[in-house]
């Protein structure tokens, strides 16, 4: 199919502007015209026409924490992180699907478990052979060897010392990773105080940000410390998650750098802890030592400051637990507006065009010559962001101008 028109929508584009009546023209794998304001666009003899009926039609979904090998998503629960590798591989295609089932067409990981899993399922995606978001392949997500506080799905991934790590993050290059992940802080879920837990020098993670730019790899953290976020900063790293314990200096260097990097709290994981993991056996006392407690007050001051501050902060990450499962992404997007005061429209622009930059395509918005990835929503999500989260409410999904998801509506 070379063109489709979509007919009485309303648009919102990603850029920020407020949806407008409208009509978009799709032709092949991008975007040719987008008319506003009611206007017509002349049908192509050949178009599909895709008669909107005041439905909602904006960019397809950005996850910029995305887990994908991550093994639990909806209606698939399972309560091991580690499974045999050719039972993990399929586990991790479906969960692509699963993705792309609930609105998100692109995907920035933020660690693998299996070594070459998401080179291969990127390229599968890309060449139309398996359906999924379009996806920025990572890494393990590694620490290193023996440090305490570290689970055992990371310990073991590399050796340390500088020489060490610029052999390691060479090696990933060679391997077709787009980003390597690297926990530069422990975590509280991992180790009492472990946020504080500094797991690389700084000499260490200087040779972990040259040597990713000599070879063309980005860089993402956990960091949680306010030591390991400047460390992040300082040395190049583009996707920094979490920065739980962020101090006034390392806002101040976020905001420096606040054109070339991007924040992803995922407020989910904490979330699901605090208030819905009780019959996987997390409470309330549990939630507390595993740090979901305050680490959800910290952000609840943090991120509103980061706001103010312009810095990008996407929503969305750690998908993929027993009680966070992948398919429950959306829901991060309401969190925004609940914990941290955004705006709806705010968050809308964050989850899209914002989550284009990040993934440096041209995706996250409709305009023309941007790829066709969009979502024809039954409602109006700035009204109500938990639309989002009900995969029946989306009424159409395309990705590069084709249908994942026809719409069922007349056409």
């Amino acid at each position: 199919m070379s063109a489709v028109l979509f007919r009485d929508v309303r648009i919102f584009d990603g850029t920020g502007s407020a949806p407008y009546p409208g009509e978009v023209l799709v032709r092949d794998q991008t975007f040719e015209a987008v008319s506003p304001h009611g206007s017509a666009i002349a049908a192509p003899p050949d178009a599909r026409i895709v008669e909107g009926a005041g439905a909602t039609l904006m960019p397809g979904l950005v996850e910029p924490h995305a887990h994908l090998s991550w093994p639990s998503s909806i209606g698939n629960i399972i309560n091991a992180m580690k499974l045999p590798a050719e039972e993990h591989l399929l586990i991790t295609a479906y969960n692509a699907r699963v993705t792309l089932d609930h609105g998100y067409t692109s995907a920035y990981s933020a660690g693998s478990l299996g070594q070459r899993f998401e080179v291969a399922l990127r390229d599968q995606i890309n060449a139309g052979h398996l359906p999924g978001p379009r996806l920025r392949a990572s890494s393990i997500e590694n620490a290193p060897v023996g440090v305490p506080g570290v689970p055992a799905a990371q310990d073991g991934a590399h050796a340390r010392g500088v020489d060490g790590l610029r052999s390691y993050v060479q090696q990933m290059a060679r391997l077709g990773v787009d980003t390597i992940k690297i926990l530069l802080s422990s975590d509280e879920g991992f180790a009492p105080g472990g946020a504080q837990m500094l797991l690389y020098t700084e000499a260490e993670v200087a040779a972990i940000g040259e040597t990713a730019r000599a070879e063309g790899v980005w860089l993402a953290c956990h960091a949680q410390a306010a030591e390991a976020v400047k460390m992040a900063v300082r040395h190049g790293f583009r996707l920094i998650n979490h920065c739980t314990y962020a101090d006034t200096e390392a806002l101040d260097l976020l905001e420096a750098n606040k054109d070339r990097l991007f924040v992803a709290p995922a407020p989910g994981l904490l979330y699901a802890r605090v208030h819905e993991a009780a019959e996987f056996g997390i409470d309330r006392a549990a939630a507390e030592l595993l740090g979901a407690v305050s680490g959800l007050e910290l952000m609840q001051r943090i991120y509103p400051e980061m706001r103010r501050r312009g810095i990008r902060v996407l929503p969305g990450g750690d998908y993929g637990f027993p009680y966070n499962p992948i398919g429950r992404n959306a829901r991060d997007l309401q969190l925004f507006v609940d914990l941290f005061g955004f705006q709806p429209a705010e968050v809308l622009t964050a989850a899209t065009k914002l989550g284009g930059e990040l993934m440096d395509l041209p995706v996250g918005q409709i305009r023309p010559g941007y790829l066709a990835d969009l979502l024809l929503i039954d409602g109006d999500p700035l009204r109500d962001l938990r639309i989002l989260q009900d995969k029946n409410r989306l009424l159409a999904i395309m990705q590069g101008g084709r249908f994942h998801k026809a719409p069922t509506r007349p056409t």
